[in-house]
């Protein structure tokens, strides 16, 4: 079994006491990395060096770990929004609207307001794949607020404390909610329009920092610190939030 790892790029493996752990190997990681994400399990960085065989033995090592931010990743996890059509759903200038129809794709219309989602009338609206095209669904209308109203903020900003960007990006990034390029271009998240205000402009602001001080050290946090306030507890906020938990 273990001879034919040494082709794989990535493997799954069922581990006792663990479940399904996806073992993938990365010429960029230095040393095993295990990372355990909500909606997305376990996962294990193996580099060059490592052979899936001794990453697999090192796992065992570090069950308890795992199984304790399993634990957090469940609870994470039931915090995900089950969309029905008794759903109340309200994006900053949207409303879900969940429409059937005799067709056997789903489709999606926002305009007006609302976020139409059209899926077969046969198929029970909590089936997964239903589920996955209405937060699709949700996701394009972030993209068209963020697209209106994220670049507009950054120059306010920008023009206010006297910093100096390039370009702004929406992305939807699944780890990051901004960052800024060496070149000084800002790429900020779509799911920015989900949080307050307050933590929407930190994450704003942090990057607009970036373009001055390129690390997260003193003189970095003090810049921080001098536009908006209590920088160390805004960021601590921002962690109770998820990207993919909505």
């Amino acid at each position: 079994m273990y001879s034919t790892f040494l082709r794989l790029t990535s493997v799954n493996l069922h581990i006792d006491g663990i479940g399904k752990v996806l073992f993938e190997r990365s010429d960029k990681a230095k040393r095993l990395s295990i990372s355990v994400r909500p909606l997305k399990g376990v996962r294990v960085a193996v580099p060059p060096h490592i052979s899936f065989e001794k990453a697999e033995q090192l796992i065992y090592t570090k069950a308890d770990w795992i199984r304790e931010h399993q634990t957090r990743m469940e609870q994470q996890e039931e915090k995900v929004t089950v969309y029905t059509h008794d759903s109340e759903f309200r994006t900053k200038h949207h409303t879900l609207r969940l429409l059937t129809h005799a067709r056997y794709d789903m489709r999606c219309l926002v305009e007006d307001g609302y976020i139409n989602v059209f899926f077969p009338a046969f198929k029970d609206v909590r089936d997964n794949d239903v589920q996955k095209f209405i937060r699709k669904s949700i996701e394009e209308a972030y993209r068209k607020e963020a697209k209106q109203h994220l670049p507009q903020r950054v120059a306010y900003f920008a023009e206010k404390f006297g910093f100096e960007y390039q370009s702004v990006f929406i992305k939807n990034a699944k780890s990051r909610w901004g960052s800024c390029s060496y070149t000084n271009n800002i790429n900020l998240n779509l799911h920015l329009m989900r949080l307050p205000d307050a933590l929407c402009d930190y994450v704003i602001l942090h990057e607009l920092a970036h373009t001055v001080e390129k690390n997260h050290g003193p003189h970095f946090w003090n810049l921080l610190d001098s536009i908006c306030g209590d920088s160390r507890n805004l960021d601590k906020k921002l962690k109770d939030f998820r990207i993919s938990i909505y």
